[in-house]
């Protein structure tokens, strides 16, 4: 048995005194029942049983045997009450006060998940094998009681008890009175002043080494058998949940282990589930899947098989006399119960293992236990973490996207990494990763970590803390490298040779996609994620994000940020970047006309994150991201000089435009001013430079959970409404304003002003601030352009009534006379020759 099996030793204010009077009253109440049973039916006469839903006449032979079913049910209520009675030969011994404290702590408050004593047991019991083969490496003769070292596991539905057998180091006498329950070491005294410091649910079994004694959670009875190559003598423990008390003595079987240790646990009512194959073998694949020592369980199997007939000589003889043959008749069958073990921990822990040894093909294999799924992985890391706290990785990434990732719920992704201790099943369902980075799989295994801690503690700890901040930048590092991989030569392939020897190139050949811009577009939106909620690996994310832009072609073909800096134009200090809803949007708007022309790269945003992102980001390497879809664009190409003086001759010249058009259109814009950033666009809406982009305004719109009104009912102003200067539908508007500006302006100016104003807003990405008053324009100048003089709807078309047409006669083959011709049938065959004419 393990060393980690000490007994607890502090001050604790519970006992488990006040269990025992209650139990000696539930016994005294199954014997009262028993004889008030026996008695009752003893003396009640059968007339009288009779009225009260019995057979009302019953013969003496019935009444024999009702009153001995009766008094075995009786004996058998009186054999369960009977007090328990210790191992023959054993020895009383008390539990420290600690001790006995701590189980009721252990039973009662500690564990809300009883599966982990079969954890606790194995890794006990991985532990002890661990010890005995290192002693045996200088001792090999240590190992001749017993070769094999392995765990066993037997179930027994019939006596109810689950037995976990070992073939470890083993315990003599007075290891089990000293690790089970007497001597108070180091490891309980901690346990016991951590809850004394106001931890109300610090379940640290396994660090402190009494991880045995949450056999009780699902035991009445636990009983101990160990033979140690010490002592000549195996040795029984046993000991009765809630009693302050335990036995101690040689074992009546005899030295029935060679070497080891077994642990019978007599199983409560409300634990006969663990006599279940099935869920043996779930909670072994769980939390012992790849414990070093083979797992082995017993399974309990019967099958029928044809029961032997023993035939005398006398018999033989006569059937030899016989002649007739007779009819083979269906043997006799026989019910047969078998044991097979089976080995439950077959799959590798190849983390364990140094990675030169182990092949791509081995990888790709453990990615199939560690996600439970099919296909491949995208890539992996195996490392070894080595420091203050050391521990062995495997990280995965996926090819595909997690469903709750698809359906946009990154907090619903269930953790993917698997915390062992020395390869024992700790938790899978603690957040080693941040959410961003949820989509990864793979296992840590570190011996820094107590064994059992739960899921709230431990996830507070310093150590966790330290092992995710490695994992984190591993990940990351993992993922750059998907990233800077190369691509498999062309090259290599065999080139085809035409007649005169040349190699033939072949212009349509499809362009091989890069792996990672195939995982990219998978798992692009969580990088972004990243970004936002992990400030500290902000620049190294932003290396790994990809864009569409304007130079870009196909679904394929993507640009990084550092792609994009380093082919910027000289003389350009921002990266421009464009957020929108659709590339086709994005490509034909006028706010791309002017970088167009100047042959400026802009990258495309698509996705709703990019808002928030950019939000966060706001710089990658000292250049600034500017949003085009803003105010504030300028480009540096030109002589600032003379950009400077042009700008103010033409706001000179505009300014009455400018001053009218605020004035009509009141709150609806911020301001309108003269731009030169425009292209072929006469006007367009543009965002404040501090306030939402149109593209944001749009997914806010389209919160399900959005307060605020309608479009046309906000009172926010849309934007800025910049003027193209050198556009004719712009000089034209300023040319139709009244010189005197207290002379009104002509309702067909105001018409064609609004009209620019809709379709700069439409331009510009924001919804028509007024539909109802837009369509009414739109009429007033539909019906100026058509001449329509009036709006009065025409009179009703009235149309004539018509003359019910003939029905068609109906066409019979049967009223047709086809004289001698007869129908060829679609059997026969027709040769051409054979009609005439």
């Amino acid at each position: 048995m393990a060393p980690r099996l000490c007994p607890p030793s502090s001050d604790v204010s519970h006992s488990l005194q006040s269990q025992r009077p209650q139990t000696a009253m539930i016994r005294f109440h199954k014997l009262a029942l028993a004889a008030a049973f026996v008695a009752a039916v003893g003396i009640v006469p059968s007339s009288i049983v009779g009225t009260v839903g019995f057979v009302s006449a019953l013969t003496d032979e019935e009444t024999a045997d009702e009153a001995a079913a009766a008094a075995a049910a009786a004996e058998s209520l009186i054999k369960d009450a009977e007090p328990y009675t210790p191992p023959t030969g054993s020895s009383a011994f008390e539990y420290e006060a600690e001790v006995h404290k701590m189980l009721d702590i252990v039973v009662n408050s500690l564990y809300t998940n009883k599966d982990v004593f079969l954890r606790e047991l194995i890794s006990n019991a991985s532990d002890a094998l661990d010890k005995i083969r290192f002693l045996s490496v200088t001792k090999p003769e240590l190992l001749d009681s017993k070769k094999e070292l392995e765990v066993k596991i037997e179930y027994d539905p019939d006596n109810k008890t689950l037995t976990i057998r070992d073939t470890g180091i083993g315990m003599t006498k007075d290891d089990l009175i000293k690790n089970l329950g007497t001597v108070a070491r180091s490891g309980t005294t901690n346990f016991v002043k951590a809850l004394g410091d106001g931890a109300a649910d610090v379940s640290m079994i396994g660090m402190f080494g009494v991880g045995f004694y949450s056999t009780f959670l699902v035991a009445d009875r636990v009983t101990v058998a160990s033979k140690s190559n010490d002592d000549d003598t195996q040795h029984i423990w046993e000991s009765l949940n809630g009693e302050a008390s335990f036995h101690v003595g040689p074992d009546p079987r005899g030295n029935t282990l060679g070497r080891g240790t077994e642990i019978t646990l007599h199983l409560k009512e409300d634990a006969e589930e663990y006599l279940s194959p099935y869920k043996l073998k779930e909670m072994i694949r769980h939390y012992s899947e790849f414990v070093t020592h083979p797992v082995y369980l017993r399974e309990i199997k019967t099958a029928k098989i044809p029961k032997e007939k023993e035939e005398d000589d006398e018999s033989k003889e006569d059937s030899d006399d016989i002649d007739e043959v007779e009819e083979e008749k269906e043997p006799e069958m026989e019910e047969v119960t078998t044991f097979e073990y089976e080995h439950i921990n077959t799959d590798p822990a190849i983390w364990a293992r140094d990675k030169d040894e182990i092949t791509d093909e081995e990888y790709q294999e453990f990615w199939k236990v560690v996600s439970k799924e099919g296909g491949k992985a995208a890539d992996w890391a195996h490392f070894n973490a080595e420091g203050n706290i050391n521990f062995r990785s495997i990280l995965y990434l996926p090819n595909d996207v997690p469903f709750a990732l698809q359906q946009g719920r990154p907090d619903e992704v269930k953790p993917g990494l698997r915390l062992y201790v020395r390869k024992v099943l700790i938790s899978d369902e603690f957040d080693l990763m941040p959410r961003y980075l949820s989509f990864i799989k793979g296992v840590v295994d570190s011996d820094d970590l107590p064994l059992n801690v739960n899921r709230e503690t431990l996830q507070e700890s310093k150590i966790i803390k330290i092992i995710k901040k490695k994992l984190v930048r591993k990940a990351l590092e993992t993922i750059r490298n998907l990233a800077n991989k190369k691509m498999e030569d062309d090259e290599t392939e065999e080139a085809e040779i035409d007649a005169d020897g040349n190699a033939i190139v072949k212009e349509d050949k499809p362009k091989k996609v890069h792996h990672y811009v195939e995982w990219y577009k998978k798992f692009g939106l969580s990088l972004k994620m990243g970004c936002i909620d992990d400030p500290a690996n902000k620049d190294k994310l932003q290396k790994l994000l990809r864009f569409k832009s304007s130079k870009t072609n196909g679904d394929d073909e993507y640009v990084s940020l550092q792609e994009y800096v380093d082919r910027m134009k000289d003389w350009q200090k921002e990266i421009y970047v464009f957020p929108g809803e659709t590339m086709k949007q994005m490509k034909t708007s006028s706010f791309m006309d002017m970088f167009y022309e100047k042959d400026i790269e802009v990258l495309f945003l698509t996705d709703a994150i990019d808002e928030y992102w950019l939000q966060h980001s706001r710089e990658f390497e000292g250049k600034k991201y500017r949003d085009i879809t803003k105010e504030g664009v300028k480009f540096s190409d030109e002589d600032e000089d003379l950009a400077k003086r042009r700008n103010k001759i033409y706001n000179d010249k505009f300014k009455p435009l400018t001053k009218f058009l605020k004035k009509l259109f009141g709150s609806d814009v911020t301001k309108v001013t003269i731009s030169k950033r425009l292209g072929k666009a006469p006007a367009i809406v543009s965002a404040s430079e501090w306030g939402n982009s149109a593209n944001m305004d749009r997914i806010m719109r389209a919160q399900a959970f959005a307060h605020g009104m309608a479009p046309g009912e906000s009172n926010i102003p849309t934007g800025n409404l910049e003027l193209n200067p050198r556009h004719p539908f712009v000089i034209k508007l300023l040319e139709s304003l009244p010189a005197d500006e207290d002379v009104e302006v002509p309702e067909s100016v105001k018409d064609a002003a609004w009209m620019l104003f809709d379709t700069a807003t439409m331009s510009g990405g924001f919804p028509i601030r007024d539909p109802k008053k837009y369509a009414t324009r739109m009429t007033r100048v539909l019906k100026s352009n058509l001449g329509v003089g009036s709006l009065e709807l025409a009179d009703e078309i009235d149309p004539p009534e018509e003359e019910d047409e003939p029905e068609e006669p109906e066409f019979n083959m049967d009223d047709i006379d086809l004289g001698d011709f007869k129908a060829t049938s679609v059997d026969d065959s027709v040769e051409l020759d054979d009609l005439d004419g």
